[in-house]
């Protein structure tokens, strides 16, 4: 009989503490890395990481950068379905801040030259010590941002094309356009701005070869996304970066494809720029009647950089110079695409009916199977991410002062209405992390009651058989 109990009481004990073990384990959130080795760059520029529970094998890295006055917490609110696709698929993001400055700095030649000290050189560090940190994978790294955000995002393609692979920017400037009159107290270029700063193809891109002299690898894509009546930074500064990243990639003028899309935050003329190997590696899209801070596209930004799935690689392979190898394709019979239907044709291909069954990178027969660019439209009302808080005086420079009603305090968590900003993301900036104490309290008070439960009916057995 002794032993019936002693067995019941190892049974019940070990419910109890099986239920705690079951216990969910915090959630992922958003965390300051204070140890990531800035060395020579700004001591304001500080790293936040989201590393999500379930990381992949080697987890691609995704910098997203904050508008002016904003904040990593505020950034993270703006990018809801993003920071759910970094949940599902194992991606990790860098959210970077700067406490104490108006913007990023992109006007500086530190910031504008490859280890040249500034904010580009802060971001390149970061994004180093995660890959070495979490086994990340250096060949899927890629940057995104809106209005200053997106200024930074086109610096660091043409900076460090060595580290990023491609870019998604939205309200920005070219590369270089902001140290045309740039006022290192308030970040600002009025010049830029406004949308007075031209300079032809051959001249914006020499300026993006001179901040990294010698560089002759791989140049990353972008995507440039602008309302067409943004009143902050002119819209000017859109056809301006077509001519910038045209020319650095070696593309035509003439975009390869034009097509419209209609969205829950704008309709858009989109143009699209393919390589020689008929890879996409240029998007342009002008937002009809959008103003500065329009919500993030981002389930077309997770396709721009293929992170709308887990594994696989990067959708843009290396293309060899000259595009495709000719007939046949580089590896011969048994490739990807057969018969010569959708290999893209290189410089020195000859197109055939019945050409070789190379790989798609490679073939030579036909027209290149392109994947569209289109899908569900991002969420509407996202965060503000433009100049929250600033007004633009006559001559080009901003005042700062307190976050103006159409941006909400802190940006807002995104969906929140244009004016306020949610309840969830509050003054303090929280951006939407997913620890919720309250709930998880609730569960626990609930194991421990279930636990006490079994063992006073244990005892109370044990007593009525004794």
């Amino acid at each position: 009989m002794k032993m019936q109990h002693r067995y019941r009481t190892h049974v019940v004990r070990a419910a109890f503490l099986g239920l705690f073990a079951a216990a969910p384990a915090r959630a992922a959130s958003l965390t300051q890395v204070n140890d990531w080795g800035a060395s020579g760059v700004p001591s304001y520029v500080k790293m936040y990481i989201y590393v999500p529970d379930k990381l992949a094998a080697k987890p691609p890295i995704l910098v997203s950068a904050h508008a002016c006055m904003s904040t990593a917490s505020g950034q993270m609110g703006a990018i809801p379905k993003i920071k759910a696709a970094a949940d599902a698929n194992g991606f990790i993001l860098i959210l970077p801040d700067n406490p104490g400055r108006n913007c990023w700095d992109v006007g500086n030649t530190t910031s504008l030259k490859h280890d040249g000290g500034g904010d580009t050189q802060a971001i390149a560090q970061m994004v180093k010590y995660t890959l070495s940190k979490y086994n990340g994978d250096a060949s899927r790294v890629y940057a995104m941002g809106g209005s200053s955000g997106a200024m930074l995002t086109q610096a660091l393609m043409a900076v460090y094309p060595d580290v990023f692979r491609a870019g998604s920017a939205r309200a920005g400037v070219p590369a270089g356009c902001w140290a045309d009159g740039y006022d290192p107290s308030m970040q600002w270029s009025g010049t830029c701005a406004k949308g007075t700063v031209s300079k032809t193809a051959q001249q914006w891109g020499d300026l993006v070869r001179a901040m990294y002299t010698g560089y002759t690898g791989h140049r990353p894509r972008i995507q440039i996304i602008q309302g067409d009546a943004d009143m902050t930074i002119d819209f000017k500064n859109s056809a301006e970066s077509i001519k910038e990243w045209t020319n650095v990639l070696g593309l035509s003028a003439t975009p390869s494809s034009t097509d419209m899309l209609k969205t829950s935050i704008s309709t858009y003329t989109r143009q699209f720029w393919k390589n020689s190997c008929g890879y996409t590696v240029l998007e342009a899209w002008a937002g009809k009647g959008g103003g500065h801070s329009m919500g993030y596209e981002e389930d077309d930004i997770l396709k721009f950089f293929g992170l709308d799935k887990a594994g696989g690689a990067d959708p843009e392979p290396d293309c060899p110079p000259g595009g495709g190898t000719g007939t046949g394709g580089a590896t011969g019979a048994g490739g990807a695409v057969g018969n010569g239907g959708a290999g893209p044709s290189g410089s020195g291909g000859t197109s055939s009916s019945a050409g070789g069954t190379g790989p798609a990178a490679a073939g030579s027969g036909g027209s290149p199977v392109v994947v569209g660019s289109g899908g569900v439209a991002g969420v509407s009302g996202a965060a503000n991410t433009g100049i929250a808080g600033s007004t633009i005086a006559s001559g080009g420079s901003p005042v700062s002062g307190t976050p103006s009603a159409a941006a909400g305090a802190g940006n807002g968590a995104a969906g929140s209405s244009v004016g306020s900003p949610a309840a969830s993301a509050g003054s303090d900036d929280s951006g939407g992390c997913a620890f919720v104490p309250t709930a998880k309290s609730k569960y626990g008070f609930g194991v421990i009651a279930l636990g006490l439960s079994l063992l006073a009916l244990a005892r109370r057995r044990r007593h009525a058989q004794s």
